[in-house]
């Protein structure tokens, strides 16, 4: 390969550019300095010409790969017979333009790939007529009229679109690259390719140095456009940033925002959207510089990435962690890609389950190999496994835990113990969420925004993203005193997470336990969570302890947001039955409709225990349990609470879902509860079965780092759930012994469920 000495064919970097509003001198670069000039074959990018040889045969035989590529020329087809419109930009996410533009790079990108599977000059002709028009009109563009003032774009109101843009643009000017005339390419590449990408980077470093989303889609857009334009100073800014210094840039984004489980900081559904650039650019990587090995980096970093994306997820939709939209899911076009990339690597047949369940064949070299794979049923099941993702670049800020029983869309924990994740994260340390029968039944709201529909804030995040969604009393962990975990400040929980003391995973035990004494000032609270199948029963039930310590007396909240119709409790509520009363004023509290109130301690039929059961869309009664401290003696020190959201929302922005708010007024407490899944509702066979909950009793026992929680059943079995919280090393040999009631119990490891038996 040639090598292009930077002094004698570049200009030394001694550009003056505007950055956050002052002005930066970028670091010259010294003549012994060599970059790589890239290869002239074209596609080279995430298809090659060995590529497109092997997938111009596939087309000519029946096939999965055959199908994709007969409908998507159909869908090209059409488009071709309708003219060819680059509007000026002014609408945000949602809007006419906007969407225009998005399907204006869809179809170029579409276009240009059928173009090198038919070689008919017509696919290129159209391709090559829209990207002039962008080329007369790009260099006219100001900044967007809808602009975010955080980052800014010029086609789109961010600069985010705007590198999906060149992401795809780049893409679709490769594939017709070669039937082009050298004065059409200067024209395009000067008009719109060029100044596109200089916006995303020498205009933009603030977005494009950032390790954040935005930066890998700036940088993905930059380099591919690099390899293209054979500009191999852009490659290399792309990977180590505008200074070459290694501050920002895509390897550093693959250093910071990944863990070593593959894990992304900002959460599943930001994972699903940033794999995009990431898989891609690095595919392009992999084509034209197999020697950096990108696709190896930090242990396979990519490939973990990709494996994990697909198991945060359930029933096909991903578990929705900060600012999350709920219908996102597998068959999102990013983990399409993802998918195809990792099995063109690896050959990993359970992938192909995926793939079968995402019913998109790529017209790519993987998608081919994705293809025949399918069409020679080589798919494995993708086993969906209780699961320990470390958070943060070493491992070591906390961890989501996924704890899983039986079939794919049988019952399921979620227990983030996590970073905050940026921007986008939520104040919701220790939360947890309940998934059975492939519904969500305890859950989590994620964002609050309508995804480009315009007329809802311009497509944007809602107000309530803030006021609620982002809130602590939005989600299933606690709140202390009416106030959100680091009082909703991003650079102190940013600073700050959860410390993981455990994980241990069983055949029919899953469990973990986390704490942080850092979210309030003066309180602390360690979360233990677990998810048990009690064959014996053929039932699983979830097992929750949070306790709480402080050094003077608070209000604590605990909430619980189920999905599904109230059906019972078995303790008395007092209801708001004329008018209606705001929960609270701030931190979320002002969104919540107070509907009734109960008196926990006061209340003796709930026996030292309080219940409350819902029915679920899927047909299936929950019941969740909970100690009631009898020491209280004071009736408002422990109350049960039941909301609605929809108050103080003027616009109705927020969705009218319900929970129920376990408050206690003391200084340490510890919270007990087990989720109990039972019975069947089917109105169309007109039956009921087991509409009641099968749990009598809960005692909570503690002996020192020994704990456990007693579980009585309303036919007299009885169960322990030991555990160890010792902070040394437990194994699963570890043998431990706790007593109950006189009766001594050894257990091993760190956790197991017991059958227990009365003293006498």
């Amino acid at each position: 390969m040639k090598n292009f000495n930077l002094a004698a064919g570049v200009s030394p970097m001694t550009r003056i550019i505007k950055q956050a509003g002052k002005i930066a001198l970028l670091a010259s670069i010294t003549c012994a300095i060599s970059l790589p000039v890239m290869a002239a074959q074209h596609p080279n990018l995430v298809i090659n010409q060995q590529d497109v040889a092997a997938m111009k045969q596939a087309i000519t035989q029946p096939g999965s790969f055959q199908n994709a590529f007969n409908t998507t020329q159909s869908n090209v087809d059409k488009g071709l017979d309708q003219p060819i419109e680059v509007p000026v930009p002014k609408d945000a996410g949602g809007g006419y333009t906007h969407e225009k533009h998005k399907s204006n790079y869809q179809q170029m990108y579409d276009t240009g790939i059928i173009y090198q599977l038919t070689g008919d000059k017509k696919y290129a002709e159209y391709v090559k007529d829209m990207l002039l028009q962008y080329a007369t009109l790009y260099p006219t563009l100001p900044l967007h009229p809808m602009r975010k003032s955080n980052n800014e774009g010029k086609l789109f109101w961010q600069g985010l679109n705007e590198a999906v843009w060149l992401v795809h643009t780049i893409q679709a000017y490769d594939f017709i690259y070669d039937a082009l005339t050298p004065a059409e390419r200067n024209t395009i590449e000067t008009g719109a390719i060029i100044p596109a990408a200089l916006f995303l980077s020498e205009q933009s470093p603030h977005t494009f140095n950032k390790v954040h989303n935005h930066g890998t889609w700036a940088t993905a857009a930059v380099g591919m456009s690099g390899y293209v334009l054979d500009k191999p100073l852009w490659v290399e800014r792309a990977l180590y940033d505008l200074n070459l210094a290694k501050k920002g840039g895509f390897m550093r984004q693959l250093d910071e925002l990944f863990s070593p489980d593959g894990y992304y900081n900002e959460g599943p559904y930001y994972q699903r959207y940033a794999l995009m650039p990431f898989v891609t650019f690095a595919k392009a990587i992999e084509q034209n510089e197999p020697q950096r090995k990108i696709f190896q980096y930090r242990d396979g970093i990519l490939l973990k990435a990709i494996t994990s994306t697909v198991e945060l997820s359930y029933n096909k939709l991903f578990f929705p962690l900060n600012d999350a939209i709920k219908s996102k899911g597998i068959d999102t076009i990013e983990l399409v890609n993802g998918v195809a990339i990792a099995y063109g690597l690896n050959g990993d047949p359970r992938l192909l389950d995926i793939a079968q369940q995402q019913h998109n064949i790529l017209l790519t070299g993987d998608g081919l190999k994705v293809a025949q794979g399918l069409d020679n049923k080589l798919q494995q099941p993708f086993p969906f496994v209780s699961t320990l993702f470390r958070d943060g670049q070493q491992g070591d800020d906390g961890a989501l835990v996924v704890m899983r029983q039986g079939k794919a869309t049988d019952q399921a924990i979620v227990f983030k113990a996590t970073a905050q994740g940026l921007g986008h994260g939520h104040f919701d340390k220790l939360t947890w969420q309940f998934y059975d029968a492939g519904n969500e039944i305890v859950s989590d709201y994620g964002a609050a925004r309508f995804l480009n529909v315009e007329a809802k804030f311009g497509g944007r995040y809602l107000p309530e993203n803030e006021s609620w969604a982002k809130q602590t009393i939005a989600h299933n962990t606690l709140i202390v005193d009416e106030k959100s975990h680091f009082n909703g400040k991003l650079k102190a929980a940013n600073k700050n997470n959860p410390t993981l003391h455990f994980y241990s995973a069983k055949q029919d035990l899953t469990i973990a336990s986390a704490s942080i004494d850092t979210a309030y000032d003066d309180v602390a609270f360690k979360r233990t969570l677990a998810l048990v199948n009690i064959k014996q029963r053929d039932a699983v039930i979830g097992i929750d302890i949070m306790r709480v310590t402080a050094n003077k007396p608070h209000q604590y909240d605990l909430p619980v947001h189920y999905q599904g119709q109230l059906i019972d409790t078995n303790f008395d509520r007092q209801a708001s039955l004329t008018q209606l009363s705001a929960l609270g004023t701030e931190n979320g509290y002002q969104h919540l409709w107070l509907l009734a109130t109960a008196n926990l301690a006061k209340d003796k039929a709930a026996n030292k225990l309080a219940k409350v059961t819902w029915l679920n869309d899927n047909g299936h009664f929950y019941t969740h349990s909970t100690l009631v401290n009898t020491n209280f003696n004071n009736a408002t020190n422990e109350q049960m609470l039941f909301t609605q959201l929809g108050a103080n929302d003027p616009d109705m922005n927020l969705r009218q879902q319900q929970s129920f708010i376990h408050r206690v007024n003391a200084t340490n407490h510890t919270y007990v509860s087990v989720m109990e899944p039972h019975g069947e509702y089917n109105p169309s066979k007109e039956y009921t079965l087991e509409a009641t909950s099968n749990i009598a009793g809960l005692i909570h026992h503690q002996q020192a780092e020994l704990e456990a929680v007693q579980i009585r059943f309303t036919d007299g079995q009885q169960y322990l759930l030991a555990i160890n919280h010792a902070d040394n090393a437990v194994t699963q040999e570890t043998q431990s012994v706790i007593s109950v009631n006189g009766v001594q119990y050894p257990f091993s490891g760190r956790a197991e469920l017991l059958d227990i038996k009365e003293s006498k």
